[in-house]
């Protein structure tokens, strides 16, 4: 029988975070990015066995908290989810907030945590409610027309927010729960046809988010969004890199000005609270993001030898 593993699972606005206390991999010395690197490339099984089935799901988000040497950070975070490993993600920070408190690791205040894409900051408003601020979060291309096979012309913005977002406002679909399954078929081919026309952002980066927005029939919220995710699921959340990246798009163009609140509803009918500060020459913005996460599990999981599933559904030995 294998060591214990730890695990503290939590949903923030309805989407799962199990964040790996201990019984994680040795990962050595070095940057949490230099870190995540060594879990890419050794330790994928890891990854499969705590997010994948039977232990988990598809849109399970991991994560494992990890020592920080930066003189600033409390800790460090690698996210992860069915498919591999992910550069940020706003609503499992919320939920590390949460879980730190929890555990009692962390009082409410201000904290920093060390990610692959530099050092985060958070706040603990309380036992549930955590503000985030982000990484600095920018439009990179607007309004990039595509045509998507079977479905016709569209066209989105390109931008970053912890994460490579395609936002779209234009894409004639009816953004409702009851009709998940043809909305991720859409962001699908929306997804397919980006690589196809080799449409990257940054660097080459691939853009591995879509994002979908409508009006939003609460009056508590602006507007409502689905978020089709790397791994082919939905985020049950309004996704806290995706509104970023939205409130990112709503600055530049002046819809919001610096520090107003924006309210993102998701597609299960949770909110965030967005807003954002312009940075250098107004090219880059911070976001901040306000959300809720309650803790769901405190549990232990256990990787048998003789267990041929015991890395998970696809990655049996």
């Amino acid at each position: 029988m294998g060591d214990p593993i730890r695990v503290i699972d939590s949903h923030t606005g309805g989407e799962p975070t199990r964040i790996v206390i201990s019984g994680g991999p040795p990962l050595g010395n070095g940057t949490v990015l230099e870190k995540m690197e060594r879990f890419n490339r050794e330790y994928d099984d890891f990854r499969s066995a705590v997010v994948n089935e039977p232990r988990g799901w598809d849109a399970m988000v991991g994560a494992l908290l990890v020592p920080s040497e930066h003189p600033e950070c409390e800790h460090g975070i690698i996210f992860f989810n069915n498919v591999g490993s992910l550069w940020m993600c706003g609503h499992g920070t919320i939920g590390l907030g949460v879980t730190l408190k929890h555990l009692g690791w962390a009082e409410p205040g201000r904290h920093k945590v060390e990610s692959p894409v530099g050092v985060i900051e958070f706040e603990l408003l309380d036992d549930h409610t955590v503000e985030l601020t982000n990484v600095p979060s920018y439009r990179y291309r607007k309004s990039v027309e595509i045509e998507v096979p079977g479905y016709g012309s569209a066209s989105g913005d390109i931008a970053w927010g912890g994460n490579w977002f395609f936002l779209m406002g234009d894409h004639g679909q009816e953004l409702s729960y009851e009709n998940v399954a043809a909305l991720t078929r859409y962001c699908t081919a929306v997804s397919d046809t980006l690589k196809e026309r080799g449409i990257v952002g940054e660097d080459g980066k691939e853009i591995d988010h879509i994002e979908l927005f409508a009006p939003s029939e609460n009056p508590a919220a602006d507007s409502r969004n689905f978020v089709l995710c790397p791994g082919l699921q939905y985020d049950r959340s309004p996704c806290g890199t995706g509104t970023s990246a939205k409130i990112a798009c709503l600055l530049a163009d002046g819809v919001i000005e610096p520090g107003e609140r924006w309210k993102q509803e998701s597609i299960v009918g949770s909110v965030f609270e967005g807003s954002a500060v312009w940075v250098e020459d107004h090219t880059r913005c911070i976001p901040t993001i306000r959300g809720t996460a309650y803790i769901t599990a405190d549990a232990q999981l256990i990787l048998q030898q003789n267990d041929r599933l015991r890395f998970g559904i696809g990655k049996s030995t």
